[in-house]
């Protein structure tokens, strides 16, 4: 037991990440909303919109890695104060593009700094947060990126109201640029370093000074060797490719597809979203009781074989269903299936990475990205050569999915990357895991 009862001082880091959460989401949604006014302006086919919307996840996927490796060697206070600062500046910059070119090179360069975000939070969580309260705060963080995004769309169809696509670029660009100063001035890397922390809250992180130490040792070559790293990669990149239609063709599909004007399908595009964060939410508590059960490593796993094999049915029962209301509850359902394996995902980095949380994290998330980034301009060729048959996209989608359940039966989401090997005794039960 702590000496004096602990402050809650670590709590303000859980703030600052639903914040910024839900600045990172508006920012990347909004672009969906804005869509068919960016493309009827600037001349734009759908084949183009498609690149412009992959420009963002290919530099988001590429600078995964790069961006948590920083956070690993710098710490988070320094690297996402400027990272927030360089993709709120290209946030604004999109209302400035004049051509297609333009547009992919302004959407890459804001993806490359967006690409730091989530690595560096998970860094700041395995610093400053005790182990069973590590996976919860992810929960309640992704929950809030979510929630963002799902009313990101009424938020955009608002203030369109009032001042052009461009202009609303420019006020969502200044957001992030407040948060920038405002955690600059309050965060310390090392929780030690944070006076309104007191003892008993320091006992509560004993790991602390060696998680917030500055290092760019990085063991590649474990990486690398490692099944863990590969299949929370790859699991991450089938989680990624079907909810990335959520963030860029759902509101054009809503008004092609489904026949709905703009203000019903701002609505209803922010209902995967919504239920998504839900999900979420509920992924990270659920995981917390089961865990305390069956233990950490099947308490992630039953919550993985449950999200994709309920994101997959649910999926192709959207396509099943005529009525656009019921259609996009289902495919809601999809995204809170979805969202129950994240929790997990990021928890299994923060567990596994360790000191290395960071960089893994990054190309976990690298992974996802690029999977993210092949959906929009897979659909987009889809759409082409099927005669917009927008039903094979969400089969292909929930194929995804799918195979996103059996990685996780071979995935082991606990174990250190920096613990010993195992002795030979101990190899078979690991082989039958």
């Amino acid at each position: 037991m702590p000496a004096q009862p602990p402050s809650r001082v670590r709590y303000w880091v859980i703030v600052f990440s639903v914040t910024l959460a839900v600045i990172t989401y508006i920012d990347r949604v909004c672009i969906s909303q804005a869509a068919p006014l960016i493309t009827k302006d600037l001349g734009l086919s759908k084949i183009q919109m498609g690149y412009a919307f992959t420009a963002f996840g290919v530099a988001y996927a590429l600078f995964e890695i790069p961006g948590g490796f920083l956070g690993d060697w710098m710490g988070p206070r320094r690297v996402l104060t400027r990272i927030v600062i360089w993709w709120s500046f290209f946030t604004a910059a999109t209302g400035w593009v004049w051509n297609i070119t333009s547009l992919i090179v302004t959407r890459f360069l804001f993806g490359a700094g967006e690409a730091g975000c989530f690595p560096n939070v998970t860094k700041a969580f395995t610093t400053w947060l005790p182990h069973q309260e590590r996976v919860r705060a992810q929960g309640i963080m992704w929950m809030s990126a979510r929630w963002g995004g799902a009313f990101t769309p009424l938020l955009v169809v608002w203030v369109l109201q009032f001042v052009s696509w461009r202009r609303a670029f420019e006020l969502f660009g200044a957001i992030g640029v407040v948060w920038a100063v405002w955690f600059f001035r309050w965060y310390r890397d090392n929780p030690r370093d944070k006076k309104t922390v007191n003892a008993g809250e320091l006992e509560l992180l004993p790991g602390a000074d060696r998680l917030a130490a500055g290092h760019g040792n990085v063991p590649w070559g474990r990486f690398l060797r490692s099944r863990t790293v590969w299949l929370l990669c790859m699991q991450y990149f089938c989680l990624a490719y079907g909810w990335y239609f959520y963030i860029s063709w759902l509101p054009t599909y809503l008004q092609e597809a489904r026949g709905l004007d703009v203000r019903a399908s701002a609505v209803l595009a922010g209902l995967p979203l919504f239920l998504g964060g839900i999900g979420s939410l509920l992924g990270g508590l659920f995981s917390g009781w089961l865990s305390r059960r069956i233990g950490p490593r099947e308490a992630r796993r039953r919550m993985a074989y449950v999200g994709f094999s309920g994101a997959t049915a649910l999926l192709i029962l959207s396509v099943q269903l005529d009525n656009p209301v019921a259609a996009m509850i289902a495919m809601g359902m999809a995204s809170f299936s979805n969202d129950l394996v994240m929790p997990g995902s990021w928890g299994a980095c923060m567990d596994v990475g360790g000191r290395y949380a960071g960089t893994l994290s990054g190309a976990m998330n690298m992974m996802g990205n690029f999977g993210g980034s092949l959906c929009p301009i897979a659909i987009s060729y889809i759409l082409k050569y099927t005669d917009n048959n927008w039903a094979i996209t969400f089969y292909v989608s929930a194929a995804v999915y799918f195979a996103g359940a059996i990685l996780w039966r071979f995935l082991d989401p606990v174990t250190p990357l920096d613990q010993e090997e195992p002795p030979a005794i101990a190899q078979p039960a690991l082989r039958r895991v």
